[in-house]
């Protein structure tokens, strides 16, 4: 039986790449230059319950999170939690995209679930008035979009705690928001390397998607993965709504360095980069400010110091509210 080598499966998926992306090119809308656009975007990230916080604080936001907006060219706020929807509804105004973060909370039932629903409602409400606001979730963020969407918590147990994967692109990919921009070479280096961290235990498999209506209808797959058992959705965006999730860590690759399994690579680390940049990109397409310059002031995350964790945590460092 004949052998295929690793060359020649490179050059296939190479001009596939070049095939796909050429009819992608040819369908973008012409946008001028004129186009409006929001050169001062600011994120919201959601903070989370923990078991292990300082005394007198009730939740957290890795600073990676907020190095790898900011990477791109974008302010952060926290948006801390158990906030009246008057609290959220007004920070929702005042922001121009959200980052649900991973970690530990629960996806039903905690102070993050509870925010994470009040923002993704208020983003679909807006899409259907015209307004864009992109709302983006890792890890536990895109495990929470899947609840939020499909009304249930759909999980699938995977041994994917803690292991760097490459992507496993689906053609929808190629002609996706998401990876229409990215350059060729660093698509084949995340579809032949091993460039994404996952630390998850839970994911949404493909069998799972395949028959749920709701996501299905609502989501298009981009790329999948597997533990070798179980095929399972990796990275996700919207059809018509501007929400994507990866089940992956984009932010990890050039900020966090306490596991020996996060790839640090250079294409590691421009994969961040071109993630973070496509993400703030979609925020620049909102136009939501803050009522007063001393209200936007107040709210930014510069107003909290990060603490060094990385000697006892995952995370390199913290911010605590």
């Amino acid at each position: 039986m004949a052998t295929i080598s690793r060359e020649t499966v490179c050059f296939g998926f190479r001009n596939l790449l070049i095939l796909l992306f050429c009819l992608s090119v040819t369908c973008l809308p012409f946008f001028p230059t004129t186009q409006k656009r929001n050169d001062k975007p600011i994120i919201g990230i959601l903070s989370q319950e923990s078991r292990s916080l300082p005394a007198g604080k009730t939740s957290y936001i890795a600073a990676s999170y907020v190095k790898y907006m900011e990477s791109a060219g974008a302010r952060v706020i926290p948006i801390k939690i158990n906030q009246t929807l008057e609290e959220y509804t007004k920070i929702f105004n005042s922001i121009n995209g959200v980052l649900f973060p991973g970690g530990a909370a629960s996806i039903t039932s905690s102070g993050y679930a509870r925010a994470g629903k009040i923002f993704y409602d208020l983003a679909i409400e807006a899409k259907e008035r015209g307004v864009h606001f992109p709302v983006w979730g890792t890890c536990l963020g895109f495990e929470m979009l899947t609840v939020l969407t499909s009304g249930e918590k759909l999980l699938t147990g995977t041994n994917t705690s803690g292991v760097a994967l490459n992507l496993d692109f689906t053609v929808e990919a190629f002609e996706s928001k998401l990876f229409r921009g990215f350059p060729l070479a660093l698509m084949e280096a995340l579809a032949s390397e091993p460039l994404t961290e996952n630390s998850h235990k839970w994911s949404v498999s493909v069998e799972t998607f395949n028959t749920n209506p709701e996501l299905k209808k609502f989501y298009k797959v981009l790329t999948t993965n597997t533990d070798g058992t179980t095929e399972f959705v990796s990275t996700m965006e919207a059809h018509h709504y501007p929400i994507f999730g990866t089940q992956w860590h984009p932010e990890k690759n050039a900020y966090e360095w306490t596991k020996p399994y996060i790839p640090h690579s250079p294409a590691a680390v421009k994969t961040t980069f071109y993630m973070a940049e496509f993400f703030v990109n979609e925020a620049r397409k909102n136009f939501h400010k803050f009522e007063s310059a001393e209200d936007e002031s107040a709210a930014l995350i510069y107003n909290y110091n990060p603490v060094y964790t990385g000697q006892t945590s995952a995370f390199e460092q913290k911010y605590y509210f």
